[in-house]
Parts: structure tokens; C-alpha cells; sequence
């Protein structure tokens, strides 16, 4: 293990910058929040499950049934061995240190307060302009009245799912096309964040769940999605998801009363 003061070396510090970004150091981080979201949906509803799993969860287990894969476990195995794909593709070393993991969590909690800044802020933003809005901090995921478990393995799910969704695959997808039409990579990139922030706080309002519209929920939204793409594309798979699972735990459940209405 590394001392103290070699891990502020220029070396340490470039190193982790491009290991943390690494497919495999994004699986290893995400397996734990993973885990304990799969296995506490199935322990606490049981036959009722299905009704404990988020929009973005739901809707991808919806295409694969769709398209006749209805294995239950099919979207956590499809999601670890794209990534462990990926990595092999890149070939990059098969080991991820404790240093870099642990430098992961750090800017994803980092990341998380951010978030709870901006909010604020947005909500300084929306009371200037005459509107109170319903909740100065929000999560990102829209609860029901519930315990504080289950709301956190609600978010963890959020964490994974949503940000596997709408920036590991779509994100993606929508650059490919807007360079495919002849945009240059520049306003390609810039569409795509924009679109898919615009789609992951549109989704919110969607469904037999979903939250009732306000301006202020769905431009903060748009903000948060903002946020995660760029951390997306500049951090990587695994710090998006720790940000966005971190903040909707810090929000949603540290800062809420023991029952709540959390709308966001």
C-alpha cells in the first residue's frame, strides 16, 4: 500500500485520473451498490418486487422481455459483462487499487454535495423570480411514502440504472448519430448531453409512478442530468453513478424526515 505522501505525487495523481475512468475500475466500484440494490428489492418485495425497481429499471427489463430475454437477472449480467467487455477491448490492466477506489468514493460524495449546492442555488433562483417552490433540496428520483431502507435501496437502484440508461447507452447512441448526420464532434457532444438531460428529467413524469410536473422540479432536473453527462464524459461511468446514487442517500433519506414525500 502506497504512504501518505505518495499519493499526492504528480504520477499518483495522473495515474488515478485515468484509472478511475477504466471500465473495470467502473464495475468493481458500482458491484456493491449493485448488490445491495438487487438483493434488497428481491428480500423485501418479495413477489411483489417489480413494484420496488425504478422507471429506468423497469422500462429496460420491459425491452428484454420485449424482445423474449425474460431471464431475471439478465440486466445486471448484461450490465457487468458489457463492462468487463469494454475493458477487454481497451486492454487495460485487470486490476483496480484500493487507492483508486477509495478515490472514486471520494469524488462521487464530492460530486454529490456539488449537487446539493446547485440545488440550493436553484431554488435561491426560482424564489427570486416569485416562485416557491414545493422542496428547497430534491432527489433526482421521484419515493412514495416509505422507510428509510427501502428508499435507499431505491436510490442505489436509481444510482445504477438511470445513469446506465440515459448516459452510458444513450448518450452514446445520440452522439453516434448527430456525427453520423455531419455535425462536427464538438455540437455533436453538446446535443447529446443536452438531449439526453432533457429525456432523463422528462422520464420522471412518465408512468403509472410518476411525479406530478413542475417547472421547478423539471428544470433542476435538467440541471442534475446536465451535471452527471458531464461527469460522464470527464470522469467516467462509475463517479456518475456514485455522484447521482450519493446525492438522491444524502437528499432523500439523511435529510428527509423518517416518513416523507420526497418530489423530485
Amino acid at each position: 500500500m502506497k504512504s501518505f505522501a505518495e499519493l499526492f505525487t504528480q504520477d499518483a495523481v495522473d495515474s488515478y485520473w485515468t484509472d478511475a475512468k477504466r471500465p473495470l475500475a467502473c464495475l468493481m466500484f458500482l458491484l456493491p451498490l449493485l448488490a445491495v440494490y438487487e438483493v434488497g428489492v428481491l428480500w423485501i418485495g418479495g413477489e411483489q418486487a417489480a413494484s420496488l425497481r425504478n422507471g429506468a429499471d423497469f422500462w429496460m427489463r420491459d425491452g428484454l422481455e420485449w424482445l423474449g430475454l425474460e431471464l431475471k437477472c439478465l440486466l445486471p449480467v448484461l450490465l457487468c459483462l458489457g463492462l468487463l467487455g469494454w475493458h477487454s477491448y481497451r486492454r487495460d490492466p485487470w486490476r483496480v487499487s484500493r487507492e483508486t477506489y477509495y478515490g472514486m468514493i471520494g469524488e462521487s460524495v464530492l460530486f454529490a454535495f456539488m449537487l446539493v449546492f446547485v440545488g440550493q442555488f436553484h431554488d435561491l433562483v426560482f424564489r427570486q423570480l416569485g416562485h416557491t417552490p414545493n422542496l428547497e433540496i430534491i432527489p433526482v428520483e421521484n419515493s412514495v411514502r416509505t422507510s428509510r431502507v427501502v428508499l435507499a435501496i431505491s436510490f442505489l437502484g436509481a444510482g445504477v440504472y438511470e445513469e446506465t440508461m440515459f448516459r452510458l447507452c444513450l448518450l452514446p447512441a445520440m452522439f453516434a448519430s448527430f456525427r453520423w448526420s455531419g455535425m462536427p464532434n464538438a455540437w455533436a457532444g453538446f446535443l447529446a448531453i443536452f438531449a439526453t438531460s432533457l429525456f432523463f428529467s422528462s422520464a420522471h413524469y412518465l408512468g403509472a409512478a410518476a411525479d406530478s410536473f413542475t417547472l421547478f422540479t423539471f428544470s433542476f432536473r435538467i440541471v442534475a442530468g446536465l451535471l452527471f453527462a458531464s461527469l460522464f464524459v470527464m470522469r467516467g461511468f462509475g463517479i456518475t453513478v456514485g455522484c447521482h446514487a450519493f446525492y438522491d442517500l444524502l437528499v432523500g433519506v439523511l435529510m428527509q424526515p423518517e416518513t416523507t414525500t420526497a418530489q423530485g
